[in-house]
C-alpha cells in the first residue's frame, strides 16, 4: 500500500485566468470578485488558496487569453488555476471552431504542469439577461453562441479530467433580479458572484482535498 502524498502545510498558489467575468468588471470591490471570494470561503479548508494572480481582463476572447495570460504562467508558478473565457468569443464572432481549438490550447498548457485535480473550468454567464444586454448582439443569437461555447467547454474539461462547474442558470436569474446585476447594467454584480461561490467553492475544496 502506498501512503498519499503529504498536504501542503500552505495554501495553494493560485492563478485566475479569463476575461471580464474573472476580474470583476464594475464592481466597486476586489473582494466581491468570485476568485477572491472562493478564496474566503476556503480560507479554513487545507490546503486552501492564495491568489497570487488575476489575470482576467475585460473584452478578451479565449485567443487573448492564449497570447496575454498564458505567458505568464512561468513566472507565477501556479499551483492551481480557473479558466472562464468565451463570452467575448462570442460578441467578437470568433467561430466555434475556433474556440475550441484555443480553449483546447488553454486546457492543454495547464496541464503541463498541472494535475487535472488542480484546474477548474467555468461556464459563461449568460449576458442577454441584462438591461444593457441588447447592446451587444441579437438575445436569441447571442445566447445561443454562450451555450454552444459552454457547451464545448465542458466537453473539452471532461476530455481531460478537469473539472467544470456551470453557473449559467444562476446568471438568468438576473432577468427577474437586478441585484444580481453591477451598475453598468452589464456584468454580475458582487451578489451573483456570491451565488457562484456557492457552487464552485464546494468544487475546488473536493480537488484540493485530493493528494498529488
Amino acid at each position: 500500500m502506498t501512503a498519499a502524498s503529504p498536504r501542503p502545510a500552505r495554501p495553494l498558489r493560485y492563478v485566475a485566468l479569463g476575461d471580464s467575468y474573472t476580474i470583476g468588471t464594475a464592481l466597486e470591490r476586489a473582494s466581491d470578485r468570485w476568485p477572491d471570494r472562493v478564496v474566503v470561503a476556503l480560507a479554513d479548508t487545507l490546503p486552501g488558496l492564495e491568489l497570487v494572480a488575476n489575470l482576467g481582463v475585460n473584452g478578451f476572447t479565449s485567443g487573448d487569453v492564449i497570447d496575454a495570460e498564458l505567458p505568464r504562467l512561468g513566472e507565477l508558478r501556479p499551483e492551481f488555476a480557473s479558466l472562464l473565457v468565451g463570452v467575448n468569443d462570442v460578441v467578437q464572432g470568433v467561430t466555434l471552431e475556433t474556440y475550441a481549438a484555443n480553449a483546447a490550447r488553454i486546457l492543454d498548457t495547464l496541464l503541463q504542469t498541472l494535475r487535472p485535480t488542480r484546474i477548474v473550468t467555468v461556464a459563461t454567464p449568460d449576458y442577454t439577461v441584462t438591461p444593457q444586454g441588447a447592446s451587444y448582439g441579437d438575445a436569441f443569437v447571442q445566447s445561443a453562441g454562450i451555450r454552444a461555447n459552454n457547451a464545448i467547454l465542458h466537453e473539452l474539461a471532461a476530455e481531460r479530467d478537469v473539472a467544470f462547474v456551470d453557473i449559467h442558470d444562476l446568471s438568468l436569474r438576473a432577468a427577474h433580479d437586478r441585484s444580481l446585476v453591477a451598475g453598468d447594467g452589464l456584468h454580475p454584480s458582487g451578489a451573483q458572484y456570491a451565488l457562484w461561490v456557492e457552487r464552485i467553492g464546494p468544487v475546488i475544496a473536493r480537488l484540493i482535498a485530493e493528494p498529488v
